[in-house]
């Protein structure tokens, strides 16, 4: 096999296919990316049997073939090439990569061993630009849970009803939904996606409104398939969790705030919270005012900005973190939270119902 890729192409298919690579895995095969010039167009491949990632390259096929290469080295040689087409010649399982004066020789691996991407029929696609599906997913995927042992909570419902979709990420702490209109209506459909293979799918898309990309489910698998590249991962099985029977409209206490002047504040409280406290900011609801108060091992910290509240007083405590993440996720200049005792979640969401934010409040003990 002979080829012939400007430098920056191959770089930048390596970056994106590489985020299927496992950075464990006892298959040392999976460490590599597949080079496969067999037919027309130069694809690199990258499959951990949960998430694969393909990709077309620019170039020029010299002569055809295929072979398997150590992610990590591969893609360490390339970006320290001088900025010019690299030729790849193959022999065997010999590799030598040249580039101008610089000429590298590894040895790669039989590509026949390597697991291409499962084939999943393309049909009833649903189409969305690659701008509203990386919204979507930024405001979303810091609600799952890290935690490998919690199953579904790793993934994110995407629920689709006619012609709106709705995405829900939640951790056991806290809720985020966020719902958008499409263009066409489609078929109802729920799956659950893991957190990893969003995560990685918004770092590649371009956030363009005017591209799109085309989403096709089977019963175990999702594929999304934008520009140059497809995405395959394998869907969390099981049921979603339950949560319209979450959600509540009822609220003893309705407060309407600057979301900036509120976030401002809550970031300066966590000044004073070390990564290993679980401090609460507690909030002291009055009538048109309500006081952030924050006391921790480093000092203690209280401020007062302006409310417009409907209800009763309230005194609830809140994770910061949990709160900062919510308000980065809006955009809109003032926003309302929706409380009904100090022990019952929080709700932050808007009359059109674009978003949900739920969490759920901690105890605290009184500050004098």
């Amino acid at each position: 096999m002979e080829l012939r890729i400007a430098k920056s192409y191959l770089s930048q298919g390596i970056q994106i296919v590489s985020k299927a690579v496992p950075s464990k895995t006892t298959m040392s095969i999976l460490e590599c990316i597949l080079i496969d010039a067999s037919g027309n167009n130069i694809r690199l491949i990258a499959n951990d049997m949960e998430l694969g990632i393909e990709t077309v390259v620019p170039g020029l096929i010299l002569s055809r073939g295929i072979i398997a290469v150590d992610a990590q080295i591969f893609s360490s040689i390339v970006r320290k090439l001088p900025d010019d087409d690299v030729i790849i010649f193959t022999e065997g399982e010999k590799i030598t990569i040249t580039c101008q004066k610089a000429k590298f020789t590894i040895l790669g691996k039989d590509g026949t061993d390597f697991s291409y991407l499962p084939e999943i029929e393309k049909k009833n696609e649903v189409r969305i630009s690659q701008y509203t599906l990386r919204d979507l997913i930024s405001r979303t995927i810091f609600s799952i849970s890290g935690n490998e042992s919690s199953g579904m909570m790793t993934g994110e419902l995407l629920e689709i009803r006619d012609n709106r979709l709705r995405m829900v990420a939640l951790d056991g702490h806290r809720i985020a939904i966020r719902n958008v209109e499409l263009n066409n209506s489609y078929e109802d459909r729920k799956v659950i996606v893991p957190g990893k293979t969003l995560n990685e799918i918004s770092k590649i898309l371009s956030g363009d409104t005017d591209k799109f990309v085309s989403i096709y489910f089977t019963d175990k698998h999702a594929l999304f398939e934008f520009d140059d590249t497809i995405v395959v991962s394998r869907l969390i099985e099981g049921e979603y969790y339950r949560i319209d029977k979450m959600l509540s409209s009822s609220y003893q206490t309705r407060v309407t705030v600057q979301r900036k002047e509120f976030l401002s504040c809550i970031d300066r409280a966590t000044l004073l919270v070390k990564e290993e406290d679980k401090k609460p900011v507690i909030i002291m609801i009055g009538e048109d005012s309500m006081e952030l108060k924050i006391n921790t091992t480093l000092g203690s910290m209280d401020e007062i900005i302006e409310i417009t509240k409907d209800g009763d007083d309230m005194n609830i405590g809140f994770n910061p973190k949990f709160l900062i993440d919510a308000l980065r996720a809006i955009d809109k200049e003032e926003i309302t939270l929706y409380l009904v005792s100090p022990k019952a979640p929080c709700f932050i969401r808007d009359a059109e119902e674009t978003y949900c934010y739920l969490i759920l409040p901690v105890n605290f003990i009184t500050i004098d």
